[in-house]
């Protein structure tokens, strides 16, 4: 006999454990199925809070090193990667645990196994459970992409789990990739203490972001010692007796560039395998993700997805807020649909990268009269005395009415001076109303009445 549930929740990540915990508001019977070890999701475990807490800790070192810029003495300064390793333990531990006992409290039915889809609202464990459920949601997030690089995949190079549980600090690194993981790994490395040569395939790294933002951190990125490359076409990967070799073409030449490690750091594909969602009836786009409408739910009214697995942006809270839609929408309850409008991106290299709202290169494809006005941190007195001169701020506000529509920071503490433009985006705030806030000087944040005075008078 199978069990019937209100909701079944598959996979127990962020957009799963918000999903479960809004049905439970109106349901009696939610189940989650996760047969990860341990439980947690990406973001805790393998992603945003150990790779934040081991950037920071190289923003330090980093700083350190630069002790005679502040007039300052600092004899020596080094990675102890020992302690890094533990402090980041230590650091995830308590977000793990506390999210471990939410999804094992008795509000819910945990599962501890995987999962198949064995009929349109039937799911089957792998130890033969038969559950089926008036709603599910899929939220089994990303896996590491494997693209056909010759030897790649055999060559068992490093991914991103491998680097953040290093507890030594490895002689050289070859990053492939210019993504967000590829560039905060990189950048990490090389701070530590690593001879790191990153080769990207476009011609600039962070390319689903402005040429501008990306050429900032290219331009810091080569200035502090990293080997960056881009452009090419990765031709051969090998694994040799001292390390990696990896052959490329780049302006028409083959290079070769070898290290005693490589990183695949080219992206990430939804999961989606072993879940059968054909025998469900579930769609997928043809980039792999799980074809979903504006309130997440798929080809199969019943059935759900959110997160990573969905897309179309791989960030922690737009997970949230998906798993939350789905779960209002599957209860029968009002539910607003995400508004990717106001949306909140960042990269954590350093300068920073982020940007809220629409994107520059968006308003031109909607056809948007917009204005635009940019300023430098190297123009700006608290990031001057900070040393902290690379990069910028740019505010996008409709034309006629002043309406912000968009904002861009590069620079320091960017994914903490971004919020002030998202606040009033989400509000439908005009740069007018903006300039009523008190900015306080001299700090980072008071950089955007600048631009904000700006795209006012024009």
């Amino acid at each position: 006999m199978a069990e019937h549930f209100d909701f079944i929740v598959i996979g127990g990540g962020s957009a799963g454990y918000a999903a479960a915990r809004t049905a439970r508001e109106t349901r009696e019977r939610v189940a989650i199925v996760d047969g990860g070890d341990p439980l947690g999701g990406l973001c805790i475990l393998r992603g945003c809070m150990p790779s934040k807490t081991l950037i920071y800790s190289a923003e330090v070192l980093h700083l350190a090193r630069l002790a005679d810029r502040f007039g300052l003495t600092i004899p020596v300064a080094k990675a102890d990667m020992p302690r890094l390793h533990k402090r980041k333990l230590d650091t995830i531990a308590e977000f793990a645990e506390y999210r471990q006992e939410q999804l094992a409290s008795d509000r819910f039915t945990l599962y501890r196994h995987r999962a198949r889809f064995s009929g349109a609202r039937e799911l089957t464990l792998d130890d033969g459970t038969v559950l089926t459920a008036d709603a599910f949601l899929v939220a089994t997030g990303s896996v590491v992409s494997w693209p056909p690089v010759p030897g790649l995949k055999e060559s068992a190079p490093w991914t991103s789990d491998d680097v953040l549980e290093l507890d030594r600090l490895p002689e050289s690194v070859i990053v492939l990739g210019g993504g967000v993981v590829a560039c905060e790994l990189a950048q990490l490395l090389h701070r530590l203490g690593s001879r790191v040569t990153q080769i990207q395939r476009s011609p600039h790294i962070l390319k689903e972001h402005s040429p501008e933002s990306a050429t900032v951190i290219e331009e810091v990125f080569r200035g502090e010692g990293i080997e960056l490359i881009t452009d090419t076409h990765i031709k051969q990967v090998e694994r040799t007796a001292k390390g990696f070799r990896v052959s490329f073409e780049h302006e028409g030449k083959t290079l070769v560039r070898e290290a005693a490690h490589l990183l695949n750091a080219l992206g990430r594909s939804p999961a989606t395998g072993g879940l059968c969602l054909d025998r469900a009836g579930v769609e997928l786009l043809s980039d792999g993700h799980i074809r979903t409408d504006e309130f997440q739910q798929t080809s199969n009214p019943a059935i759900y997805a959110a997160g990573d697995v969905a897309g179309p942006y791989e960030i922690v809270h737009v997970a949230i807020l998906q798993g939350e839609l789905a779960a209002r929408h599957a209860t029968g309850r009002p539910a607003q649909p995400v508004d990717y409008d106001a949306l909140v991106s960042i990269v954590f290299t350093d300068p920073q990268i982020a940007y809220a709202g629409i994107p520059e290169k968006e308003l031109k494809a909607r056809g948007i009269d917009y204005v635009s006005a940019d300023y430098p941190f190297d123009d700006h007195g608290k990031s001057i005395l900070m040393e902290a001169k690379h990069g910028y701020v740019k505010v996008f506000a409709e034309k006629g009415t002043g309406r912000v529509l968009g904002a861009e920071c590069v620079g320091k503490d960017g994914s903490e001076l971004i919020h002030s433009l998202a606040v009033g985006i989400a509000l439908k705030a005009t740069a007018a109303d903006l300039l009523k806030t008190h900015w306080y000087h001299p700090t980072l944040s008071e950089i955007w009445t600048y631009p904000l005075e700006d795209v006012l008078e024009g």
